[in-house]
C-alpha cells in the first residue's frame, strides 16, 4: 500500500520499523496528459493523519501476553537445556549439537560498548553440507521460530536486496532509501540459503554487517549509516556436489577466508553410510510422513509459541562475565591458540573465537535466567566450538585407521619410483605391478587423478609417464 506522510509525520520511522497508520483511503487523481493513459481504474493511497511507533515485535503486536519472571523460572525448570534444543524442529532427526547452538543464536549474547566501540552480541551460524541433510528445513523453522527475522535465499539476493537500494519517489521526485533483508531484520535473524551462490559483489555486503553491524549507504547524494543489528544463519553446499575432506574449507564451499571467520561456529553436517544410523533415520522420516508429527519421544516438545515468548523474555536479561573467569577464560583460549599451531586443522583459530566464546556463554546464562556467566556456560560454549572444529576436521577421526586403495596405489607408485632411482615412472610399469596386487584400472585411474589434483606428481600430455615434483 502506497502512504502519503506530509510535515511533522515524516521522518518517524527507520526501514524495518513496526507502526500503526490512520489516515484517509483516496484514489490519486491525475491531471493532463496522464488522465487520458489513466484508464477506468484509479489508483488508490493513503493520505496519513496519525503515525505511531510500535516498539515491538509483529507477534507482541498480537496481543501475545510478556512472560512474567515466574512464569519463565517454571519453564526453566520443566524444560532444561537438552530439551529445549530437542524442542527445535523435532520432526527432524539428530544434529543434537547443531540445534544447541541454533539455541544459542535465537537468544544471542550482550552487546558491549566500551568507549563507544561496539563488540557485537549477536552470534553468527554457518551450516554446511551435503545436499539432503536437511540444513534448509532447519533455517526455514528458525526463521518462524524467531520473534523476529527474515528469510532469502543467496542467488535471489543482490547486494541491494540484502542491503538497501535507492528509489525515486513517484509523488516528489525526491530519491528515498528502501531497506533489504538485512535492514528489516533488524534485531532479529536474518536466513540466507543457499550462501556460496551468492555472487562476488553481493557477498562483501555482508562483511560489514556481521561484524560492525551497520550498512553504510553512499549512493545518488544519499550518505547515511542503517543499523542492521541482525544474527546470520546461512546454509551453504559444497562446491563438488558432495564435501571432499581432502580440501580446505574455502575450496569445498568457495568462500573467501575473512567472510568465514566472521561465523562464531561452522557447521560440517555430512550424510554418511551407517546402517543403525540408517536405519534409526528412515523409521523417524516414515514416522513423520505417517502421522504428521513427531514421533513420540520421553517429553513433550517446547511449544513454537511458548518459546518464542521465553526466548523473547531471555533477551531481556543482561549477564556479565565475573573477574574470577577472567583467567579461565584466557587460559582456554591460549590452549585452543596452542593445538591449532601445532595441529593441521583446516580452520583458523583468531581472537574473534574468544569474542564467541563469550557471546556462546553469555547466551547460555541468559537461557538459564542467570545474571552471571559460571564456568559451566564456557565449559559448553568451548564444547560446541571444538564440536564444530571437528566436523570440519574429518581427516583427523580416521588417524591409525586402515589404508585405502588410492593410499596403497601411491605407496607402490612410490616404491617404484625409489627402485629406479628417478622422479618419472612409465605409466604403464605403474599399471602393471598396481594389476599385479590385486587392484582394477578404475581405482589406478582414481589415484591418479587424486593425487594428481594435490600436486603430487603431474601426467604428461600423452599420458604415459608419472613425475613426482
Amino acid at each position: 500500500m502506497t502512504v502519503h506522510a506530509k510535515g511533522e509525520l515524516t521522518r518517524l520511522l527507520l526501514p524495518g520499523d513496526h507502526c500503526s497508520i490512520t489516515g484517509v483511503y483516496l484514489p490519486i487523481v491525475r491531471t493532463g496528459f496522464r488522465q487520458i493513459a489513466q484508464g477506468l481504474l484509479a489508483d488508490t493511497f493513503l493520505e496519513a493523519h496519525r503515525i505511531v511507533k510500535m516498539n515491538k515485535t509483529e507477534d507482541d503486536e498480537s496481543n501475545e501476553q510478556e512472560m512474567s519472571q515466574a512464569e519463565a523460572e517454571e519453564i526453566r525448570n520443566t524444560y532444561n537445556y537438552d530439551m529445549m534444543a530437542t524442542s527445535i524442529a523435532p520432526e527432524i532427526f539428530g544434529h543434537h549439537d547443531v540445534k544447541k547452538a541454533l539455541l544459542l543464536l535465537l537468544v544471542g549474547g550482550v552487546d558491549r560498548n566500551p568507549n563507544g566501540m561496539k563488540i557485537r552480541g549477536n552470534i553468527n551460524i554457518c551450516l554446511m553440507g551435503d545436499p539432503g541433510v536437511a540444513k534448509s528445513q532447519l533455517l526455514s523453522y528458525i526463521d518462524r521460530l524467531a520473534p523476529r527475522s527474515q528469510y532469502t535465499t543467496g542467488r535471489g539476493s543482490s547486494g541491494v536486496g540484502l542491503t538497501a537500494s535507492v528509489m525515486k519517489d513517484p509523488v516528489t521526485g525526491e530519491m528515498t532509501l528502501e531497506g533489504g533483508a538485512l535492514v528489516l531484520a533488524d534485531k532479529g535473524i536474518c536466513c540466507i540459503d543457499e550462501f556460496d551462490k551468492m555472487l562476488d559483489f553481493d557477498r562483501t555486503a555482508i562483511h560489514e554487517v556481521m561484524e560492525q553491524q551497520t550498512i553504510s549507504i553512499a549512493k545518488a547524494g544519499i550518505l547515511t549509516t542503517l543499523n542492521a543489528r541482525v544474527s546470520i544463519l546461512a546454509a551453504a553446499n559444497p562446491a563438488y556436489g558432495r564435501y571432499n575432506p581432502k580440501r580446505t574449507i574455502e575450496q569445498n564451499v568457495q568462500l573467501p577466508a575473512a567472510l568465514l571467520s566472521r561465523f562464531d561456529l561452522l557447521w560440517l553436517i555430512q550424510d554418511k553410510p551407517d546402517k543403525e544410523n540408517d536405519k534409526r533415520l528412515a523409521d523417524h522420516i516414515t514416522q513423520v510422513h505417517m502421522h504428521c508429527r513427531e514421533p513420540q519421544a520421553n517429553f513433550d516438545p517446547m511449544p513454537m509459541n511458548l518459546m518464542r515468548r521465553y526466548v523473547s523474555y531471555c533477551r531481556t536479561i543482561q549477564p556479565v562475565v565475573p573477574e574470577d573467569l577472567t583467567d579461565y577464560i584466557v587460559s582456554a583460549y591460549v590452549e585452543i591458540r596452542k593445538e591449532a599451531r601445532n595441529s593441521r586443522d583446516m580452520t583458523f583459530t583468531s581472537a574473534r573465537n574468544l569474542l564467541g566464546i563469550l557471546r556462546l556463554s553469555t547466551a547460555l546464562a541468559r537461557l538459564n535466567l542467570r545474571d552471571t556467566v559460571v564456568k559451566q556456560d564456557v565449559d559448553e560454549a568451548i564444547r560446541l566450538l571444538d564440536m564444530s572444529k571437528a566436523s570440519l576436521n574429518q581427516s583427523q577421526q580416521f588417524t591409525g585407521r586402515a589404508q585405502t586403495a588410492t593410499d596403497q596405489i601411491f605407496n607402490l607408485i612410490r616404491d617404484i619410483m625409489a627402485e629406479t632411482g628417478s622422479r618419472t615412472v612409465k605409466m604403464a610399469d605403474a599399471l602393471e605391478r598396481c594389476l599385479a596386487k590385486g587392484f582394477n584400472p578404475a581405482q589406478f585411474e582414481e589415484a591418479i587423478e587424486e593425487y594428481e589434483e594435490l600436486d603430487i606428481w603431474q601426467i604428461n600430455q600423452s599420458r604415459t609417464k608419472i613425475t613426482f615434483i
